[in-house]
């Protein structure tokens, strides 16, 4: 299938740029930094926390709107992406990677002026990881694509605490252990209930490449590492009671749907239904496939529950274990 041929004059509006930017993933990105940003402390005042705020989160959006400008045609292919600016036509690619480019220098320099420049090397690492070695190099040569990739999107709370301290501790790091073990379950049980889609645009994810059996037990092991690794911080002295219980019980939540998923039948047969609208490509599955979905919306608000404990805990008195 061929990308949409553009008009001589685009007729792009204001709305089509912002598309770019991703702003779901984009919203997840500005929190997990705040969260980064507040837990570590620092001495940071509070206009250049959100200035370091805003060129991570324009940062996000500009590795976004890079990987639309070089996934355009392949975006087209699947129901779930086709009517993103790029795959729709209703911005050039070239247009799309101006953008991209622009917004990224914009993010790093203005970050590193602001705040150090730890912090706008690690965002600019972050786009080019994003952009350039997993849009590139991973997507289409492997299935562990998202797992090596999942990097990118575990760097905002490294960044935010860099941007507050100069300086990125393991306490950091355990932050982005939290949202890189996070993203393969995530992302797998999406890809489950999307085979099809991907298979159609050549792209290796593990249901694809190793099938659906072996994607459901996957997912299940990581969530035996992941809800292990997000109790963790409440013992080691980065969690307070409120943490704990938000991440014990929310994990019980998790590996219960991960264990239903597990012992499911989703994916193995395609969902060949048509969707009306980005949300219903999502959430509008067949009866099969509800495990899947249950475990991609249910780790959502897992993910940000982990980390708004972490964000009360730094306002309030609870105390810690």
């Amino acid at each position: 299938m061929t990308e949409p041929a553009a008009p001589a004059i685009s007729t792009a509006q204001p709305e089509d740029f912002f598309q770019l930017l991703k702003p779901r993933v984009m919203s997840v990105v500005i929190f997990t930094a705040v969260v980064g940003l507040v837990v570590a402390g620092g001495e940071l005042d509070w206009l250049s926390s959100a200035i370091a705020i805003l060129c991570i989160a324009i940062g996000a959006g500009a590795a976004g709107a890079l990987n639309m400008a070089l996934e355009g045609e392949t975006d087209a292919l699947m129901r779930r992406t086709r009517g993103r600016p790029v795959a729709a036509g209703r911005v050039r690619k070239n247009d799309a990677m101006a953008f991209g480019v622009i917004l990224s220098i914009f993010s790093v320099m203005l970050l590193g002026m602001t705040t150090n420049w730890l912090a706008g090397g690690l965002l600019l690492l972050t786009i080019l990881y994003y952009a350039v070695f997993y849009t590139l190099l991973l997507k289409r040569r492997t299935p562990q694509n998202i797992v090596i990739g999942g990097a990118a999107g575990a760097f905002p709370p490294v960044i935010g605490w860099a941007a507050a301290t100069g300086s990125a501790p393991w306490q950091a790091w355990v932050l982005f252990l939290i949202i890189f073990l996070w993203t393969p379950p995530h992302s797998w049980a999406l890809a489950l209930y999307s085979a099809g889609d991907y298979a159609k645009a050549g792209i290796p994810m593990m249901p694809v490449a190793r099938g659906a059996r072996s994607t459901r037990l996957q997912i299940w092991l990581y969530s035996l590492i992941f809800v292990a690794v997000a109790v963790a911080p409440a013992f080691l002295g980065m969690g307070g009671w409120l943490y704990l219980a938000v991440s014990a019980l929310g994990g019980l939540g998790f590996l219960g749907l991960a264990f239903r998923l597990w012992r499911s039948r989703a994916g193995d047969q395609p969902d060949k239904a048509e969707a009306v609208g980005r949300e219903a490509a999502l959430y509008d599955v067949r009866a099969e496939a509800k495990p899947a979905r249950n475990l991609f919306a249910f780790s959502i608000l897992y993910l940000l529950a982990l980390f708004a404990a972490l964000l009360v805990e730094s306002f309030t008195a609870v105390p810690g274990l």
